[in-house]
């Protein structure tokens, strides 16, 4: 898609974390336009990181309401990789075959990104985990607060 000038330019900042992996895990999203700024948080019973990482992403996209240009933080390299290095695109041309010829885990998930992804302008940037990043440190909060939730049915 070729952005037009005229759409709104968003940050996602996001954060995934299991507590056992697999185990209850958790969400943590800040959405930023302008001077507005929201906070997404879910708990989940039976998961794990990799799949938290690429939820909070969902969650962050399916709540725009409109078509945007994203930039989109995390300290996830699966999942900034995977964008960044082509790896989607060569899983797709192999029929969801990774490079060892094995099915690539998580597509249910990988296919609703994308499906987003296509909708919105949307780039990703990794950034260091636990390296106080003010965004980063509060999706991280977010996520395991949620995830802790879930495990003592709170």
């Amino acid at each position: 898609m070729n952005p037009a000038k005229n759409i709104p330019e968003v940050e996602i900042f996001t954060d995934g974390c299991s507590l056992g992996n697999p185990g209850p895990g958790g969400i943590g999203v800040i959405l930023k336009y302008k001077d507005k700024q929201k906070e997404l948080s879910l708990g989940f019973p039976d998961t794990t990181n990799n799949r938290m990482e690429l939820q909070a992403i969902i969650e962050g996209l399916a709540a725009l309401k409109t078509r945007c240009r994203v930039r989109v933080f995390t300290d996830s390299q699966y999942v900034a990789r995977a964008f960044n290095e082509g790896w989607l695109q060569k899983w797709q041309t192999n029929n969801w075959k990774n490079s060892q010829k094995k099915s690539v885990k998580n597509q249910d998930l990988w296919q609703k990104l994308l499906e987003l992804t296509n909708y919105h302008h949307v780039q990703f940037q990794w950034i260091k985990a636990h390296n106080n990043h003010p965004e980063n440190e509060r999706c991280d909060f977010l996520a395991k607060q949620a995830a802790q939730k879930i495990k003592y049915n709170i």
